[in-house]
């Protein structure tokens, strides 16, 4: 298997079949069987394995014993409509994954764009509200322009000439989280 997405094509694959039977399954719990049919408790737990790069054994290895990746932001949502407008049709990310332990139980999703992940999460445990998360780009103004025309009545983001690191749009989300998108000066 070479990446969760393909576990998702499975849970997909299943709940159509399931549905064509006349037996109700949501997404969700797709994404929990496929999990538990390779063993895995849970999808986050199966979605973090099937993300792990496989170490380096060989000769030519270096000597680091520790190799740290990329790592995803989890960032508190409280409210899965508001979550989607600001996330999905105003930011124009795609969500990856959703996953809830039972129905009327906290969201935990992933979105993305152009490679950067974002966790959001209902669970009070999860994250602080008003944090920051700092993202590298380029191409920040024809990203501002993109915002702009969607006319979403909640963020008119401008771009902060002299911030830290380069030329930064920040955009607060309905959170009190904020973005700041940082393109490297010259």
């Amino acid at each position: 298997m070479r990446s969760f997405r393909d576990a998702k094509l499975m849970a997909k694959s299943l709940r159509e079949t399931m549905v064509a039977r006349q037996v109700p399954l949501s997404h969700s719990e797709a994404l929990e069987i496929v999990a538990r049919q390779f063993g895995y408790d849970d999808w986050n737990v199966l979605a973090a394995k099937i993300g792990e790069a496989a170490p380096d054994v060989s000769a030519a290895a270096t000597d680091e014993a520790v190799r740290l990746q990329m790592g995803i932001p989890v960032l508190r949502i409280f409210d899965e409509a508001k979550a989607k407008q600001f996330y999905l049709d105003f930011l124009g990310f795609s969500m990856d994954w959703d996953h809830r332990f039972g129905p009327d139980m906290p969201l935990y999703m992933q979105v993305s764009r152009s490679g950067l992940q974002l966790h959001l999460s209902e669970h009070h445990g999860d994250a602080s509200p008003g944090s920051t998360v700092f993202v590298w780009m380029q191409g920040v103004d024809a990203y501002r322009a993109e915002l702009i025309g969607k006319r979403y009545s909640y963020s008119r983001p401008g771009i902060q000439e002299d911030g830290p690191g380069g030329r930064t749009l920040e955009v607060p989300d309905p959170f009190g989280n904020r973005i700041r998108f940082c393109e490297k000066r010259d």
